[in-house]
């Protein structure tokens, strides 16, 4: 069973236009997915990128084309210049480490949620109660919102240190079996080609 695990950031708008394709090559490769919730604007600093606010006009443009474009593929409603962004994106990664520790509900629609929220629904999550929705909503106890915070905040510090060491620069991004590495959304059909041994 071939073994993704999943760097992401619960601000990234390329993150939200995957929606729920991993999971959906997931289940039909018969792999297996780790999330790994990170910093991304530390990891800009760390692997040589620029946050957007620091970003060159030029490169700004592209990314609204790209997020226009992407958002036409995907179906899904997308606000580019969302209400609440950037927000404090530690709260809702530290409920989706915990979520996954739980063993319960649907974590796919966990991240998918808290994505949908900044970038469709105009809710800040950083806000303890609009994670408790998106917990509740997907099978998960809302109190998670508030436990296990400290060892939350403790493997969101190591995720950031094992994107680095996997060579990962941005979001999404999908390292499989610590070797093959895909970047972007634009990228989960490759993802599915090397899965089915195509690729």
């Amino acid at each position: 069973m071939a073994q993704i695990d999943y760097y992401f950031s619960t601000l990234s708008p390329f993150t939200y236009l995957a929606g729920t394709r991993l999971e959906e090559i997931a289940a039909r490769r018969g792999a297996d997915v780790t999330y790994k919730p990170m910093d991304i604007m530390t990891l800009f600093t760390r692997t040589g990128g620029v946050a957007p606010k620091d970003r060159h006009p030029a490169r700004m443009a592209y990314r609204a084309q790209e997020l226009r474009r992407g958002q036409l593929k995907s179906g899904l409603p997308l606000n580019i210049k969302p209400m609440f962004w950037p927000t404090n994106p530690a709260p809702s990664s530290y409920a989706i480490i915990t979520a996954q520790q739980s063993g319960d509900g649907d974590l796919g629609g966990l991240v998918h949620g808290i994505l949908r929220a900044v970038w469709s629904e105009e809710k800040d999550i950083a806000e303890s109660d609009v994670i408790r929705t998106e917990l509740e909503d997907n099978g998960f106890d809302p109190d998670l919102a508030d436990k296990g915070m400290l060892s939350a905040a403790e493997e969101y510090a190591r995720n950031l240190e094992e994107a680095v060491a996997a060579n990962v620069f941005g979001a999404p991004f999908y390292v499989v079996d610590g070797a093959e590495t895909f970047w972007g959304h634009d990228r989960l059909d490759d993802l599915d080609l090397f899965l089915s041994g195509k690729l």
